[in-house]
C-alpha cells in the first residue's frame, strides 16, 4: 500500500488545515526488566509451561498506522490508515 511523502491534514494545535510530512510508524523494541514482563514469566514457570497469553485468534492482517507531522507547528499525530490490510505501507516517491 503507498500513500504519498506529503499530505493536507487537520492539526488540532494549529486547529486548521496544513501540510504534513508522512513517517512510517514502528513500535519500540520492549523492555524485558517491566513488571508486567516479569509477572506473565514468573506465572508460566512450573510444569504447566506456556498456559497464560496463548493467542486464541489469528488475525491474518493489521492495522497500518503513519505519524503526520505538521510543517508549521511540528504537532505530531498518529492516524490509521484505511482498515486492516495485509500490504506494508511504503512511501510514493512523487
Amino acid at each position: 500500500m503507498k500513500i504519498t511523502k506529503e499530505i493536507n491534514a487537520y492539526c488540532p494545535n494549529c486547529n486548521k488545515h496544513t501540510p504534513h510530512t508522512v513517517r512510517l510508524y514502528s513500535k519500540g523494541t520492549m523492555s524485558g526488566l517491566k513488571i508486567g514482563t516479569r509477572r506473565a514469566v514468573r506465572k508460566r514457570t512450573g510444569y504447566v509451561g506456556k498456559v497464560k497469553g496463548q493467542a486464541t485468534v489469528i488475525k491474518t492482517a493489521k492495522r497500518q498506522k503513519v505519524l503526520l507531522v505538521c510543517k508549521v507547528c511540528k504537532y505530531t499525530v498518529e492516524r490509521v490508515v484505511g482498515s486492516r490490510t495485509k500490504k506494508r505501507l511504503e512511501l510514493k516517491a512523487e
